[in-house]
């Protein structure tokens, strides 16, 4: 990933981008090319010497019935959005300006592996779906559904670990605008309903 010094995510905003609730583009190459699949991710920072990602795919899913250990990378996305010139008080005073996108990114690559474990898949589900539960007034378990019926769709499903070996973060996010046009971008967002990236531009300028 091309990422110019100003624009490199600190660690904060890794550990952001690693433990917010969301899903990755898991990327591999295989037989039949590179191959990939969105998959709701749970970090685990104390497997391996980097963390690991946990997530689980459909046994039928023919990116995962390659032989495991092989390099893989999960491409994690924060809030990002169209910035419009308009925005910047720039435009009136010299009209030097052109659109760009803000966005948060991080590369994670590591080594694949494929567990078909039912322990290991019950654990896995039980954390992801409790990590998106936790917050409802009436949260839901995966014990609140019939055992036998919890079985069966384990079995069609295969754990998917990936062994963090580096990372890749970046994070554009108005860093180099002025202040005054980077509130103009905060401005701009919040009145469009972007609040998440509006709040993101706020972070990076402290």
């Amino acid at each position: 990933m091309y990422i110019p010094a100003h624009f490199a995510a600190d660690a904060d905003a890794v550990r952001h981008l690693l433990t917010s609730p969301g899903a990755a583009n898991l990327v591999t190459m295989t037989d039949q090319g590179l191959l990939a699949t969105l998959l709701p991710f749970v970090y685990e920072p104390t497997v391996g010497e980097r963390g690991a990602l946990h997530a689980h795919a459909a046994r039928n899913n023919p990116q995962f019935s390659a032989l495991p250990h092989r390099e893989a990378l999960a491409i994690i996305e924060g809030p990002d959005a169209y910035i419009s010139p308009s925005w910047y008080p720039s435009k009136a005073e010299h009209g030097r300006v052109v659109p760009t996108w803000n966005y948060s990114t991080a590369h994670v690559y590591g080594e694949l592996i494929i567990h078909d474990d039912a322990d290991w898949l019950g654990r896995h589900v039980r954390r992801l779906t409790g990590m998106h539960e936790g917050g409802r007034e009436q949260p839901w378990a995966v014990d609140d559904a019939p055992e036998r019926f919890i079985t069966g769709q384990l079995r069609a499903i295969v754990g998917v670990e990936l062994l963090i070996t580096r990372i890749e973060a970046k994070e554009k996010l108005s860093q180099n605008r002025s202040a005054a046009d980077a509130a103009g971008v905060v401005q701009g967002l919040r009145a469009s309903g972007q609040e998440a990236s509006a709040a993101a531009v706020e972070r990076v300028r402290g």
